[in-house]
């Protein structure tokens, strides 16, 4: 699901991205490469005034959105090193909220939203430990 499109402010991000086939789809705009290059020094052409943690939660909001209007998770799990930065999910989440401006009547995001937009249990671990629980399946 990261290669959808979002809503991309050229002004305020002038960032192209860095997807090979889609420049600025979310992969190209909120994976670790664009994070990283806004974190340590600014891509070229961004404006220094953007604050590129604020800039990754909107994309990451946005992208939210979208998946909760279509698919109506029950939960979302974001992992991957751009997550490790723990501080990044009270702004995803206010973020969400904000964009569904109550849309969405579910307790789960009104309430509850801590408990829905969740780090993986198992931490960096789970992609692997899953793995192996599907091999053992198999």
């Amino acid at each position: 699901m990261g290669h959808i499109r979002l809503p991309h402010d050229r002004q305020a991000d002038p960032y192209p991205g860095c997807c090979p086939f889609h420049g600025d789809c979310l992969e190209g705009l909120a994976s670790g490469p664009p994070s990283k290059a806004a974190g340590a020094s600014w891509p070229p052409g961004c404006r220094p005034a953007i604050r590129p943690w604020a800039l990754e939660a909107e994309y990451l909001a946005l992208a939210l959105v979208n998946f909760i209007c279509t698919l109506s998770p029950q939960r979302i799990v974001l992992g991957g090193g751009v997550m490790d930065q723990q501080h990044l999910f009270p702004l995803v989440r206010g973020k969400v909220q904000q964009y569904l401006a109550g849309y969405v009547q579910s307790p789960a995001i009104l309430e509850h939203v801590d408990d829905y937009i969740v780090p993986p249990g198992l931490g960096p671990r789970a992609g692997v430990l899953g793995a192996m629980a599907l091999a053992q399946q198999q």
